[in-house]
């Protein structure tokens, strides 16, 4: 009779790892792209950039995770869609740099390995990549027991992009007179859950399957919708008629307004933010109403119901909007000033 594992009884199961990642290469086939080398469950992923496509290439990365919103994950049962708001979340990032995502890694840690939480997740990841083009070549899943309670989770990765280097958008034509358009969000995308979580749980003991009215079905369903991917449109923009009129983009993420949008602004000019220039979802309003947060505080911690912002010539900001369709909204201006952001 074979001996037990001691180290399955210490917590992790080494084997049923061995299992589980045995799948993984039919599940991430359908984001295999040009430049994929290499075979998942290597030592490291490999992408060969075709440098024929490209004159000066610059590559682009930016590592993230999910946070909190991984605890209305757990607390429904509902494990597709964080893989997709980390994606597209980093696609984000680097789309507001005008980059073309390459190939994304991911880290998975947790206490106890469930394969079908583990196939959710990795499903999740694979259908924002096939959809975004974007290879998934590789990732990490560490059985950590002693580092998370029972049934929970930590989720983060890392994409690499590419851009030319006389295509990035890094603000520097910024000028004074400058329009700035808002692209709606789809909701909370993925920060402020943390407050969030305690406004509708903790204080107004709402339950996550319970059903409101003003969001047209159950809290889980709002909080768990899925983090908008800007990237198609951001490059499409780039690229097209009106690709010298985008000047710069910032991702609305934590830190809300006054936290992003500074990060494209050159040092002497400021960003103005009208309050009322766009509709706010409803659940932003319950947020507010119900855990008596300040309308200051409200901008700093969550997108508002816009979850994108890029910074256009004032001449050309009607014909970028009719472009980027009825959820884009002229929502503010860049004056001089020091390189801040200010809501008025």
């Amino acid at each position: 009779m074979k001996k037990p594992s001691a180290y399955a009884a210490a917590g992790v199961n080494i084997a049923l790892g061995d299992a589980l990642k045995a799948r993984l290469p039919q599940l991430v086939a359908r984001t295999r792209q040009p430049g994929c080398i290499g075979r998942i469950g290597g030592f490291g992923g490999l992408f060969q950039l075709n440098l024929k496509k490209y004159r000066k290439p610059v590559l682009v990365s930016s590592v993230d995770g999910v946070g909190t919103k991984l605890k209305l994950a757990v607390m429904t049962g509902r494990h597709n869609t964080v893989g997709q708001d980390l994606v597209n979340h980093c696609i984000d990032d680097i789309a507001v740099l005008g980059a073309k995502p390459l190939y994304f890694l991911d880290y998975i840690g947790l206490g106890k390995l469930e394969p079908e939480v583990f196939h959710q997740l990795i499903a999740g990841l694979a259908k924002a990549c096939a959809e975004a083009k974007c290879a998934l070549i590789g990732g990490e899943t560490a059985q950590l027991p002693d580092m998370y309670a029972p049934g929970e989770y930590d989720l983060a990765g890392a994409i690499v992009g590419v851009v030319e280097r006389d295509r990035i958008l890094d603000g520097r034509r910024i000028r004074p007179g400058d329009a700035i358009i808002g692209l709606a969000s789809n909701g909370l995308h993925t920060n402020g859950y943390t407050l969030a979580r305690r406004i509708l749980f903790a204080e107004l003991q709402y339950r996550p399957d319970d059903r409101l009215d003003e969001l047209g079905g159950t809290l889980a369903d709002e909080l768990l919708k899925v983090h908008r991917n800007y990237g198609p449109l951001i490059l499409k923009l780039r690229d097209g008629k009106l690709a010298d009129a985008l000047k710069g983009c910032a991702h609305i993420t934590g830190g809300g307004f006054t936290g992003n949008i500074p990060r494209v602004l050159p040092k002497r000019a400021d960003a103005i933010i009208r309050r009322g220039s766009w509709p706010v979802p409803p659940i932003f309003q319950i947020l507010q109403k119900g855990g008596n947060v300040s309308d200051e505080e409200m901008h700093e911690v969550f997108n508002m119901g816009i979850g994108m912002t890029l910074i256009v010539a004032a001449d050309k900001a009607d014909a970028i909007c009719r472009a980027c369709g009825k959820d884009a909204h002229l929502i503010g201006q860049v004056i001089r000033g020091t390189g801040k952001a200010r809501l008025v």
